[in-house]
């Protein structure tokens, strides 16, 4: 890894990091660097803290500011970190997951920049003359403008798409890295054969370093005044390793529990090399998760409560044609792209409409269910007069819903069933792909699309269990003006606000977040100004052709989502 004062450096102009803008209020932090640990959460942090594996990590917490960051409802990273880049919550922003479901055509599209309809910080930073750097972050494909440089993340197909701005820095990328890649598949003999489990870890290791290698470069290349890198695998770790990672099952397995520790060793090292760069460019530093993580525990199936309950029709023969020509399709590609993209619910639930009256049409964290309604879609049977009835019962019956969890008790798997216009405070009008219900279940559980068993809940296994995002991700800054402040409340959409006030600029108006002040130790500018309200996205187009689908198909499935 370079040193940021190398001879690099020096040869590039030196006067790269003088203002470039005229800031209107006073400036606690001239320049700031974010450093995204995609679901971090200090159930392990704290643990791995405790036993000196992070000491970069825990010298921030002692010296800064700290606390639990709150996620969005979905606590799903494109919800999250695209309300991270806009300080606006999903009802503004109107992207809930990773899919939308179109009633016109009853077919799921992937979400994209192109959906995202409001101003991000990059380009709020950038309209303002501060040079801007985005490395890696979810929701940035397809990558726009700014002013600076932006290497999308998390939902960018591969290298062979254009995934830079400005355009050339994509070759220079792939020049000085040739095994640079987007890919992020776990190798599931990991279970079975400790050196698969160690080449997947030291995988994950590897791309820890390469970030730190690519903001250093890109930022000593360009120039920066706030600049982001994201470390978009640490959720990846958790999701195939919690079992190994949560001191209370730890102990069962040592040696995997102690690579993959040592993954968060590696990771400090490298939160301490981009540190110590910000500090010899006088940055201050923010870390933030998009959300938390914890057990898998178990997923739940509303469809099939739904099929039992009457409001979802399943055509029998096209649900055995779908299941045997996935098997067939597994089998002819010999290890090749193992799923395919079916964009059509009614192919992929087996759906029969003349008889479904609700359905769940995807779902990440949460379950997203709509009613077949007349007059929205070409399917549609319900009257629009038994709307408000039919959405009201269905809620009712799926929170009166009991199971035996895996040690007998009774519990509820939905913890709360959401109608989305007044949990986002939007109106329905404003977004087509809004769900009638959202499906918030409970800590430990995921909601699933598909209907894979006869029981509401699937249990996990120990020999089965990983992990899935919780709510309560995390949030530390330090550096100049920032106090040492612990046990800070803080939400997802109060970053950009708070980024925006320590930088000397004024807040757009219609920002949902606070400025965390609590963390300065003075208090920062703070004022707002007005902006026109974005136009409404109705376009549903998919900017993903075939094979990215189902590249994107692979990528979601194997961390347990698209099921």
């Amino acid at each position: 890894m370079g040193n940021p004062n190398s001879q690099q450096s020096a040869s590039l102009d030196p006067k790269w990091w003088h203002r470039t803008a005229e800031r209107p209020l006073a400036a606690l932090c001239h320049r700031v660097l974010l450093i995204g640990l995609d679901g971090a959460t200090f159930d392990i942090l704290r643990p791995m803290m405790d036993q000196g594996r992070m000491p970069n990590l825990k010298g921030m917490i002692e010296r800064g500011a700290s606390g639990v960051l709150m996620s969005t409802i979905p606590p799903i990273t494109p919800a999250a970190w695209t309300t991270f880049m806009t300080g606006k919550g999903p009802g503004k922003h109107g992207i809930f997951d990773f899919e939308r479901y179109n009633v016109r055509t009853n077919e799921l599209t992937f979400n994209s920049t192109y959906l995202v309809r409001d101003r991000t910080i990059w380009q709020i930073l950038g309209d303002a003359g501060l040079r801007v750097g985005s490395l890696l972050v979810p929701m940035t494909y397809p990558p726009q403008a700014v002013n600076g440089f932006l290497v999308s993340g998390f939902g960018t197909p591969g290298t062979d798409t254009e995934f830079t701005h400005p355009s050339d820095l994509k070759a220079d990328i792939l020049d000085r890295w040739p095994d640079f890649t987007f890919k992020t598949k776990w190798n599931h003999n990991a279970s079975r054969d400790l050196g698969v489990f160690r080449s997947n870890v030291d995988a994950i290791k590897q791309s820890f370093t390469g970030g730190v290698e690519l903001a250093l470069h890109c930022g000593e290349k360009y120039g920066w005044d706030v600049m982001m890198v994201l470390y978009k695998l640490v959720d990846n770790l958790q999701h195939k390793t919690w079992k190994y990672l949560d001191p209370k099952t730890a102990g069962r397995d040592p040696a995997r529990a102690e690579l993959a520790a040592d993954c968060f060793n590696h990771l400090d090292r490298c939160v301490g090399d981009l540190v110590e760069y910000a500090e010899s460019r006088d940055a201050s530093v923010m870390i933030m998760s998009d959300h938390g993580h914890g057990s898998l525990d178990g997923k739940v199936q509303p469809n099939l409560l739904l099929r039992q309950w009457g409001y979802l029709g399943v055509n029998r023969a096209r649900q055995l044609k779908t299941r045997a020509s996935g098997i067939v399709n597994r089998w002819l590609s010999g290890g090749g792209d193992k799923f395919t993209r079916n964009n059509s619910i009614e192919d992929d639930l087996a759906v029969n409409w003349p008889t479904t009256r609700a359905f769940v049409a995807h779902a990440g964290m949460c379950g997203f269910l709509y009613i077949n309604l007349k007059g929205r879609q070409a399917t549609g049977i319900v009257d629009p007069a038994d709307y408000d009835r039919l959405r009201k019962e269905i809620a009712e019956k799926l929170l009166s819903v009991t199971v035996p969890d895996a040690n007998g008790e009774e519990i509820a798997p939905f913890e709360a069933v959401h109608e989305p216009e007044t949990l986002y405070g939007c109106d329905r009008e404003q977004y087509e792909w809004l769900p009638d219900l959202l499906l918030v279940p409970r800590p430990g559980l995921a909601v699933v699309r598909k209907i894979r068993s006869r029981q509401p809940v699937m249990w996990s296994s120990f020999r089965k269990l990983e992990g899935t995002h919780r709510m309560e991700g995390i949030f530390i800054a330090a550096g100049k003006h920032i106090r040492h402040q612990e046990n800070v409340a803080a939400e997802m959409a109060d970053i950009a606000p708070t980024l925006l006030s320590a930088v000397g600029l004024r807040i757009p108006a219609d920002m949902d977040g606070r400025v965390i002040s609590e963390i300065f130790d003075e208090a920062p500018s703070v004022e707002f100004e007005d902006v026109e309200s974005p136009t409404a996205v109705q376009t549903q187009d998919e900017v993903y052709d075939e094979r990215e689908q189902a590249i994107l198909t692979e990528r979601l499935a194997d961390l347990g989502y698209l099921e």
